[in-house]
């Protein structure tokens, strides 16, 4: 095994979480520490260096069951205060992705855009206990006869959300 200035192991790392002595830094604040202290001070100093982001990314979104209207719908699109949602799935289902924009977003019509609000947007209101407006409209059917609903929702008010 190839020997280095500093040597950790994941053992020894894990083992300093347990005991509560673990140093732990972000990306944004190891550059500073870097440039202080050297490579070699820093890995000594330091155990973890997070690099997880709130911020909406790719791939990222929530399932929501909006739960079920009298007269029953069956929707067919879906806006969460005016950012699309996938309303292909179950009745009162939907799927929001985190980057999706807001319908009134001009996106790039005036590069490089400003993209005040979509999709990551909303998940973070519904975390943060807001109300999100639901609008859902459909086709109606004999089983599903109502054609579009408008309300305010949040997590404590929805069945499901993940």
């Amino acid at each position: 095994m190839k020997r280095y200035k500093v040597n950790k192991t994941y053992e020894q790392i894990n083992q300093k979480i347990r005991d509560g002595k673990v140093v732990v830094v972000t990306a944004e604040e190891i550059i500073d520490i870097l440039k202080d202290k050297g490579p070699v001070k820093t890995a000594r100093e330091i155990d973890v260096v997070t690099t997880g982001t709130f911020s909406p990314m790719c791939s990222s979104g929530a399932f929501i069951n909006f739960g079920h209207s009298v007269p029953t719908i069956k929707a067919a699109k879906v806006w969460l205060n005016n950012v699309p949602a996938y309303a292909g799935l179950a009745a009162v289902d939907c799927y929001i992705g985190a980057t999706e924009p807001s319908e009134e977003d001009p996106l790039n019509k005036v590069y490089p855009g400003e993209f005040k609000y979509g999709g990551g947007h909303v998940i973070q209101d519904l975390v943060a206990g807001k109300k999100v407006r639901l609008k859902a409209t459909a086709y109606g059917t004999d089983c599903y006869p109502s054609r579009g609903i408008e309300k305010d929702i949040t997590l404590k008010t929805v069945p499901q959300a993940t």
